[in-house]
C-alpha cells in the first residue's frame, strides 16, 4: 500500500501508507529532513484549505504537501513561539506550586501565556531571570513536542484531577461551540457544516502536558532565542466579573541576532508608540469610564475629520453617494445577514421592548436593508453607498490597544450594489481609489487575495466564479498579490491591503470583498432590461480600514510627523516678546483669511505665552508643527514672518501673501490632486 502526495513544484511524491510529514521530508533530502519544521496540508479532509501539522502526523492521500522551514518567515515564527509558550509554562509550573494556566498563544510579536498564582504568589520582570535559565533548560534538552488525541471525558478528567480548571472549561467549551455549529451550519446549509467534538489533542513536552490544537515543531531545540518582556493583568475569558490572571509576554526567534534586531526596534517603537504620541501631541485620551474608546481633543478630532473629509472628497469624485444608517437592529437583520450565529459574541446586544437587538458591528447589513426599500432598475446601477458610520464590537478588554484595538470606531465604508456585467469595471474603481489614497501617505502596499474560509455560504459554484472575478480584476491591472487560502469572509473572497512601516512592521488595513451570498440572502433585486427581477452583485470596500486604527498606524509609522495637509497645526506664529503681539495676532488672521477657499484653509495658531522666543521654538518642535513663524521689529516693519521649518531650521522671511500661497499650494497638490499615476501600481 502506498500513497501519493504533490510538491509545491507540482511534482508527485510515492510514500508508503501511514507516511508522515517527515517522511516525505526524508524522502525529498537529507537536508529538508534536518530544516524541517512542520508539513501544510491541503485535503479535502482540510476543505481544500492549506492546514499546518506536525511533521509526525500521517499525510492523507492526494493532499498537496510543503515542508515548513526557518526560510519560511512569518509561518515559521509564529510556530517556534507557540513552542516557546509551551515552554514557559512547563518553566512557570516547575518554579511556582500550585499554579494554574489558561491559554498560551503566539501574537504578532511573540507569544504570551496567561497564569493564575496561588495565593500569596506573584510574578514581576525580577524574576524573569529565574524563569528564563528555566525555560533554557528545556530549550537545551531538545524535549519533543508529542501529540496525543484523546477522548473528551479523558481529557477533562485528567486536568480535573490536576485541578487545572481553565482547561476544564475550555474543554467544554470546545464541545458547546462543536455542537452549536453542527446545529447552525446544519440549519443554514453550510459548505462544510462542524462535526460535534468527540476528541481534544493535547501535547507534551518533557514534564509539561497542555491542551493544544498545534502544531508544533519537533523539538524544543527550534527556539534559537528568547526573551521575555513584560507582565500584564488580564481577566480571563477577557471578563472583567473573572479571574485576573497574571499574562507574561515574551517573543522567540531563530537566532540571537535577531533576537537582538528585534528588540531594538522595540526601543524605537517604545518611542513611537502612537498613545505616547497621542498624550504629547494633544490628540487624544482614554478613559476607565468607556473601555475602547477613544476621546478625541480639538486636534485629534481635526485629523480625525481631515481623514473622513478625504474619504468623502474622494468618494464624491467616484460617484458615490453618503448614507446614514441607524446603531441598533432587530436580531432579524443579523440573522438574516448570518452574523448572528457567526458574529453575535464580538456584538454588543440588548433587549428592548422584549425584542433582541444588536449595535451595529459593520455596515453592509443595514446597507442592503437600505438598499431594499426603494425600486432599483439597471439603469440606477451601479448604486454606490457609502458611509462613514460609528461601530461596535465587543472585544475583550484583554487585547485592546489604545487605537489599534477598540470596541466603539468608524469606517470608510462603502458598499457597490452593480450588475455582474459591471463588477470588472467596479473592482477597477476601487483598486484605483486604493492607490490614489495611499499614495497620499507613501506607503507601499503589498496586496492577499483571500479565499475560502472552512465554514461559509455559497455553493461551491459560487466561490470559484468570486474568486475568479478578484483575481482577474488584480490581473487587469497587473498587480502581484499573494494567496491568503481560507481567510476570506463567510460570504465571500476579499483582496486584502497590507502596508510596512518604518519599523519594518507590517499591518492589515484596508479590504475590498465581492459578496454573491448576502445579496440573495436578503432578497434584494433590481429590475433588468427583460423587466424580470435580477440579483445584484455586491462588492464591500474600506481603504482606511477604521480612522482610528489607520491614525495609530500612521503616528507610529511617522513618529507623530504628519503630512502638512493632516497636521491638526500647520503653522504657529511666535512673537519675540510682548510687544509683537498685536502684529502676531494680524499674521495668524491674515493667514486664515488669504486662504482662495474652504479646501484650502490653513490652520494657524498664536503662541501668545511670556515665554522666551528659543522656549517657544523648542515647544513648537516639540510638538511637531510644520512650520514656526517669528516675529519681531523687522518683521512688523516690513509685514513679513521669518519662516522656520520643522526639524529645517531657518527658511528665510517671507511676505504673508507668499507665504499662505505656499501653504495652500502644497495643500492643494497633496489633497485635491486625488486622481495620480498610480492607477498602474504593481
Amino acid at each position: 500500500m502506498s500513497i501519493t502526495v504533490t510538491l509545491p513544484d507540482g511534482n508527485e511524491l510515492a510514500l508508503p501508507d501511514g507516511a508522515s510529514g517527515a517522511d516525505a521530508a526524508a524522502a525529498i533530502g537529507p537536508g529538508l529532513a534536518r530544516a524541517a519544521l512542520a508539513v501544510e496540508v491541503t485535503h479535502a479532509s482540510t476543505g481544500e484549505v492549506p492546514q499546518l501539522r506536525d511533521l509526525a502526523r500521517a499525510l492523507p492521500d492526494r493532499a498537496h504537501i510543503a515542508i515548513l522551514t526557518r526560510k519560511d518567515g512569518p509561518k515559521a515564527l509564529e510556530l517556534i513561539r507557540h513552542d516557546a509558550a509551551h515552554v514557559l509554562a512547563a518553566a512557570v509550573m516547575e518554579l511556582y506550586e500550585g499554579v494554574k494556566i489558561s491559554i498560551g498563544p503566539p501574537i504578532a510579536e511573540g507569544f504570551y501565556y496567561d497564569f493564575e498564582f496561588p495565593d500569596g504568589a506573584s510574578v514581576s520582570e525580577a524574576d524573569f531571570p529565574a524563569i528564563e535559565e528555566r525555560m533554557r533548560a528545556h530549550v537545551k534538552a531538545a524535549e519533543a513536542f508529542v501529540r496525543e488525541d484523546v477522548p473528551v471525558a479523558q481529557a477533562r478528567e485528567r486536568f480535573l484531577s490536576e485541578r487545572q480548571d481553565y482547561k476544564v472549561e475550555l474543554i467544554d467549551d470546545l464541545v458547546g461551540a462543536a455542537a452549536a455549529a453542527a446545529k447552525a451550519g446544519s440549519e443554514q446549509g453550510e459548505a462544510l457544516p462542524t462535526a460535534p467534538l468527540e476528541t481534544v489533542s493535547l501535547y507534551t513536552n518533557g514534564p509539561f502536558t497542555d491542551l493544544c490544537r498545534g502544531p508544533h515543531a519537533p523539538t524544543t531545540a527550534s527556539i534559537g532565542a528568547f526573551r521575555l518582556s513584560s507582565v500584564a493583568g488580564a481577566y480571563w475569558r477577557g471578563d472583567s466579573k473573572r479571574t485576573m490572571l497574571t499574562r507574561i509576554y515574551g517573543t522567540a526567534f531563530f537566532a540571537k541576532a535577531e533576537l537582538e534586531q528585534h528588540l531594538e526596534r522595540l526601543e524605537q517603537a517604545r518611542a513611537r508608540d502612537h498613545r505616547k504620541l497621542g498624550r504629547e501631541l494633544g490628540l487624544f485620551t482614554f478613559s476607565e469610564l468607556s473601555p475602547g474608546a477613544a476621546f478625541w481633543l480639538p486636534a485629534g478630532a481635526g485629523v480625525f475629520n481631515e481623514l473622513v473629509s478625504l474619504s468623502r472628497r474622494m468618494g464624491r469624485e467616484r460617484g458615490y453617494s453618503e448614507v446614514k444608517t441607524p446603531q441598533i437592529f432587530d436580531s432579524e437583520l443579523w440573522k438574516t445577514s448570518g452574523h448572528w450565529g457567526k458574529f453575535r459574541e464580538h456584538m454588543f446586544t440588548l433587549e428592548v421592548e422584549g425584542r433582541e437587538m444588536g449595535v451595529k458591528p459593520m455596515n453592509c447589513p443595514g446597507h442592503l436593508h437600505l438598499f431594499s426599500t426603494q425600486r432599483h432598475s439597471y439603469r440606477d446601477l451601479p448604486v454606490r453607498y457609502s458611509e462613514p458610520g460609528l461601530l461596535h464590537r465587543n472585544e475583550a478588554s484583554g487585547v485592546l490597544h489604545g487605537l489599534l484595538r477598540v470596541r466603539h470606531f468608524a469606517q470608510d465604508d462603502a458598499h457597490i450594489f452593480c450588475t455582474e456585467e459591471q463588477v470588472q469595471d467596479e473592482l477597477a474603481g476601487c483598486l484605483e481609489m486604493l492607490f490614489d489614497t495611499y499614495a497620499l501617505f507613501d506607503f507601499d502596499v503589498r496586496l492577499e487575495l483571500s479565499t475560502r474560509p472552512p465554514v461559509r455560504s455559497g455553493s461551491e459554484e459560487t466561490w470559484d466564479h468570486a474568486e475568479d472575478q478578484l483575481a482577474k480584476a488584480l490581473a487587469a491591472k497587473g498587480l502581484e498579490y499573494e494567496l491568503n487560502p481560507g481567510d476570506g469572509a463567510f460570504y465571500g473572497p476579499k483582496i486584502d491591503i497590507h502596508i510596512t512601516d518604518s519599523l519594518a512592521r507590517s499591518w492589515q488595513l484596508g479590504t475590498v470583498q465581492i459578496d454573491y451570498s448576502m445579496p440573495e440572502r436578503f432578497g434584494v433585486a433590481y429590475a433588468g432590461a427583460d423587466n424580470a427581477e435580477h440579483t445584484p452583485v455586491m462588492i464591500h470596500r474600506a481603504l482606511f480600514g477604521s480612522y482610528e486604527r489607520f491614525i495609530g498606524i500612521l503616528l507610529e509609522h511617522s513618529a507623530g510627523e504628519l503630512p502638512l495637509w493632516l497636521a491638526p497645526v500647520q503653522a504657529i506664529v511666535l512673537p519675540v516678546s510682548d510687544r509683537f503681539h498685536d502684529y502676531a495676532r494680524e499674521v495668524r488672521d491674515e493667514l486664515a483669511a488669504l486662504a482662495s477657499s474652504p479646501e484650502r484653509a490653513l490652520r494657524v495658531e498664536l503662541d501668545a505665552r511670556g515665554e522666551s522666543i528659543g522656549r517657544k521654538i523648542r515647544d513648537a518642535e516639540l510638538r511637531k508643527i510644520p512650520y514656526m513663524l517669528v516675529v519681531g521689529e523687522r518683521e512688523q516693519a516690513e509685514r513679513t514672518v521669518s519662516v522656520r521649518e520643522h526639524r529645517g531650521g531657518d527658511a528665510g522671511a517671507s511676505s504673508l501673501e507668499e507665504f499662505a500661497d505656499r501653504l495652500s499650494g502644497e495643500l492643494y497638490s497633496a489633497v485635491l490632486t486625488t486622481r495620480s499615476s498610480s492607477h498602474g501600481h504593481a
